[in-house]
């Protein structure tokens, strides 16, 4: 056999091995990232661990009723629990919960929102507690449900509705992902709290944080993985360039030290719009503690913003 195809075969192994490995990385990066796992209570901080618990039980105790939704395109059968204000109101907060969470990991949100006289619906995204599905959609393909979801509260509540959304975390993304659709005349404003800048930005800075491995080729290619397993595109799925469609009020809420996702990228977000908004970096906060670091102004921001808009 000549060195010439000898060099041949060495090299078309190298390139199978090496298509091998990527492939395989690839899956790794999307069962890691996409598909649920038990949430890592270990990691949550004492403090919202110990007011979260309390919260938990308040939500199992207060009067509510499930709601169901069919998922926009893949027909997944979502719930969602609905708790009603104690006096009757046209307003309603839609609440959107964090990464590898479900509505009740929203207990201390919901209870604020509750006691300042709203109605809360709060969901599960696919993927998460009662919800079917076998991905995490990141918020992009979840917007589309958030809108049936509004849709929903319009025909249960009226068409007087008034509706602000909420989320923290992934939440606070898939908020200001759905910002960019179009959306009915009754929804008044958002309030989005350490949400990152895209799916793809996000995963690149994970990367590079837990594994020290550079965006490509994995970035691209467990796109393509993805898109394959779960039916759509990470890298289509933008805060930002969603919100440079919004016309709603927004306001921005970020920790100073957050490091899961790392406070820059609320710059990021914030400057994509144009209209109405405002911006809160608490500077010692980290990742999504905000609430549980300054409860009361916290509350009193919130509050106040949602107050102005939902009349």
């Amino acid at each position: 056999m000549s060195k010439k195809k000898i060099w041949s075969i060495v090299v078309g192994i190298l390139v199978i091995v090496i298509l091998a490995g990527i492939t395989g990385a690839s899956a790794y990066l999307y069962n890691f990232a996409f598909e649920p796992q038990k949430p890592l209570n270990s990691n949550i901080p004492a403090k919202k661990a110990k007011k979260l618990s309390v919260d938990k039980k308040w939500l199992s105790r207060v009067k509510q009723t499930r709601w169901n939704e069919i998922s926009a395109r893949q027909d997944l059968k979502l719930s969602a629990a609905y708790i009603p204000a104690k006096n009757e109101t046209n307003k309603t907060i839609i609440v959107a919960h964090g990464y590898q969470e479900n509505h009740k990991d929203m207990a201390s949100y919901i209870r604020m929102f509750h006691e300042l006289g709203y109605n809360v619906l709060a969901p599960d995204d696919r993927g998460a507690g009662q919800s079917q599905g076998k991905y995490i959609g990141f918020g992009w393909p979840d917007r589309l449900d958030y809108v049936k979801w509004i849709k929903q509260v319009i025909a249960k509540n009226g068409k007087n509705s008034e509706i602000g959304l909420f989320g923290v975390s992934m939440g606070g993304a898939t908020v200001m992902m759905v910002s960019g659709e179009k959306l009915p005349k009754q929804v008044k404003a958002i309030v989005e709290d350490a949400g990152y800048s895209s799916i793809e930005d996000e995963l690149t800075y994970e990367l590079k944080a837990r594994f020290n491995l550079p965006k490509e080729p994995l970035i691209t290619t467990a796109a393509w993985y993805t898109n394959v397993a779960a039916g759509f595109n990470f890298k289509e799925g933008s805060s930002v360039k969603q919100l440079h469609k919004n016309k709603l009020p927004i306001y921005f809420i970020h920790g100073g030290k957050d490091t899961f996702v790392p406070t820059k990228m609320v710059y990021k977000n914030y400057s994509a719009v144009k209209g109405v908004k405002k911006i809160w970096v608490a500077e010692k906060a980290g990742h999504a503690m905000t609430f549980y670091d300054y409860p009361q102004e916290y509350q009193r921001r919130v509050s106040g913003f949602f107050a102005k808009y939902l009349k």
